[in-house]
């Protein structure tokens, strides 16, 4: 397994706080000239350290506020099942995470909606159906108090 230096740790603590910069503003702000940073970013990248760029959006203001996190227990589990539900929950859009936990439940989502109105439609019309769905158990958020994109590096 390959060891990052405390420059490669500071350039992704630097890109998850604006991963806009340029090669030469990133280069920068870790005190190395444009060329060795440009080469350590593509190695970043090209290990699977970096995953992808992306633009954090306003869910509020696009009308997907409504947030809800839904325990899902299905009535039985097997590799197949398992299989075939991730596909599924793959290809759902209002799902946003989706992690197989330990505990009471097998899964947890994360939903985004407009509203309850909607959340209910999505619960009746897209989760019911699932075959092999046994219980769902709804977490809707009232406020957001911290939500971190990057993690601790």
């Amino acid at each position: 397994m390959e060891t990052l230096d405390k420059v490669d740790l500071q350039i992704l603590r630097t890109l998850q706080q604006n991963a806009r910069l340029t090669t030469k503003e990133l280069a920068s702000r870790v005190s190395l000239s444009s060329t060795p940073v440009f080469e350590r970013l593509k190695r970043l990248e090209n290990n699977g350290y970096i995953k992808k760029y992306i633009a954090v959006l306003d869910a509020e203001k696009l009308n997907q506020g409504f947030i809800v996190f839904c325990n899902v227990k299905m009535n039985r589990l097997s590799r197949e099942i398992a299989r075939d539900f991730s596909r599924i929950i793959q290809s759902i859009p209002e799902v946003t995470e989706c992690y197989n936990i330990s505990g009471s439940f097998d899964y947890m989502l994360k939903i985004h909606a407009p509203n309850m109105k909607y959340y209910q439609e999505f619960v009746l019309n897209v989760l019911g159906p699932i075959e092999n769905l046994g219980s769902l158990e709804s977490t809707f958020v009232i406020d957001e108090i911290k939500h971190e994109y990057g993690i601790n590096v």
